[in-house]
């Protein structure tokens, strides 16, 4: 960038006053600049403007060239009335043109319209499973953890035993974990010695989409409450129908 001893030297006005009318230096302007029409211009002189500049009749640039970075609501150059819209990109994956490099070494070969031989132009594609895994967390999570896509997350649902040392507990929500995985739902048990508040954490920060709470009250009564991670939806469902309504639920998360 040109300091401001250089910027008054060529334009005879301190910094931020500089326009392309009257300077005897090459002006390259971006291609925005070839449609305006009356606009304000740096006058080359210290606090002033010159009103209702046009380029091409005022001044004409030495160069139209690609300058700026387009920022959003910026008009379309190519149809009449678009504005552009920018939105935040994930990056997951890779495309490589390889172009004739491998098929030459291979000699992989087609016949063109002459029936003179070519060589292939090759590419390559990559999917980063790791970025993938990210870029799921990063625009499905809450306060609380993550909230995993049926079809990634790591288990479907999780098993929590509210008391792992009450008999009835412990076999019903094994019972339940079984019944699950003989059904192909990836299933995940929670008998761990814990609080119950800290096993809903848990189950809510690692994200899996489903939750069954088996406690000593519901098992009394025959039925489990069944939670959603999105949305913290949730219902109660009879203990034989839990692994039917679970499996339902998966499927129809993944159709």
């Amino acid at each position: 960038m040109a300091d401001e001893a250089l910027v008054s030297k060529v334009t005879s006005a301190p910094v931020g006053f500089a326009g392309p009318i009257g300077l005897s230096i090459r002006v390259v302007a971006d291609f925005a600049v070839e449609g305006l029409r009356n606009v304000v211009v740096g006058a080359n002189a210290a606090d002033l403007h010159f009103k209702n500049a046009n380029p091409g009749r005022d001044f004409t640039p030495n160069l139209y060239a690609d300058l700026r970075n387009v920022v959003h609501g910026d008009l379309c150059p190519r149809c009449a009335g678009g504005v552009l819209e920018m939105w935040r990109g994930v990056e997951v994956g890779h495309v490589f043109k390889l172009g004739t490099r491998y098929s030459e070494a291979m000699k992989a070969c087609f016949l063109d319209s002459d029936g003179k031989e070519q060589f292939v132009y090759m590419g390559c594609y990559g999917i980063g499973i790791g970025r993938t895994a990210a870029a799921a967390i990063e625009q499905n999570h809450d306060a609380n953890g993550i909230i995993w896509p049926m079809a990634i997350a790591p288990f479907e649902v999780i098993v929590t035993m509210l008391n792992p040392n009450d008999a009835s507990v412990r076999t019903t929500a094994e019972a339940l974990y079984a019944e699950l995985t003989a059904l192909g739902v990836d299933a995940l048990l929670d008998d761990r010695d814990e609080r119950a508040g800290s096993k809903f954490a848990d189950a809510e920060l690692i994200g899996i989409p489903l939750r069954v709470t088996v406690g000593a009250r519901g098992v009394k009564d025959g039925v489990l409450e069944l939670q959603e991670r999105r949305g913290g939806e949730k219902e109660l469902v009879a203990i034989d129908a839990m692994a039917a309504a679970v499996a339902e639920k998966v499927r129809l998360a993944k159709a």
